[in-house]
């Protein structure tokens, strides 16, 4: 059974998350107060702009909260009010570990991860082999962006969790030949979304991207937690 929330859900800032390089501007949308999973998302890369306010971060968020599952947005180190030094990936993968153990002290609740573009690597190094996440998705995998090229061959080392890939037809930064074959080599079970026609952004599209993100998550997680 699919499952809508239509309660009214509060949007909270967060004071008391802590990384190693000092402390995390965060925002955490409310869930139901039986949600069976709280959610993770993490935003692009900031060096072109990207923060937990970006619009494909903002959307994924909306799509969980539907579900009446909690959501956590936080910015990496040295974006926003964030303290610390942009880390090149590295250290922000202990800002994704830092937020992850929040999360299991606020709510004591699986969690599920979303990353997008940047988010998503950095997020699915510190996610895929922690026994606290049970389903990833990943949004706009970036292969070659602005100079930078990512590996995703830990992708196959991951833990054995339902992944979900969402990726435009026309991703300037995520050629669909390249992504299919980096979802082919992840450990299964996974699942690809293409986006017919969307940019790397989903620039128009994002009501798709919400739609294959809970169409995912009650097919996979509510679907069972309901039975």
């Amino acid at each position: 059974m699919e499952q809508t929330q239509t309660a009214p859900f509060t949007l909270q800032t967060i004071t008391d998350l802590h990384g190693p390089a000092g402390r995390l501007e965060a925002l955490l949308n409310t869930g139901s107060p039986d949600a069976p999973y709280c959610v993770l998302v993490c935003h692009p890369h900031p060096l072109g702009g990207g923060t937990m306010h970006n619009k494909v971060v903002y959307h994924a968020m909306k799509a969980f909260q539907s579900l009446g599952l909690p959501v956590l947005r936080f910015n990496f180190r040295g974006t926003g009010l964030s303290e610390g030094e942009h880390d090149n990936g590295h250290g922000e993968q202990d800002d994704v570990r830092a937020a992850l153990d929040w999360l299991e002290q606020r709510f004591r609740l699986p969690t599920l991860f979303a990353g997008f573009s940047f988010g998503s690597y950095v997020g699915m190094q510190a996610c895929c082999s922690d026994a606290r996440v049970k389903g990833a998705v990943v949004l706009g995998l970036p292969v070659h962006a602005e100079g930078r090229d990512y590996e995703f061959k830990f992708l196959s080392r991951c833990n054995a969790i339902p992944k979900l890939f969402i990726s435009g037809t026309r991703d300037q930064y995520g050629p669909t030949a390249q992504v299919e074959s980096v979802v082919e080599n992840a450990t299964p079970p996974h699942e690809l979304v293409l986006v017919e026609g969307a940019d790397h952004f989903f620039v128009g599209k994002l009501d798709e991207v919400q739609r294959a993100i809970t169409g995912w998550c009650n097919t996979n997680f509510l679907s069972v937690a309901a039975q």
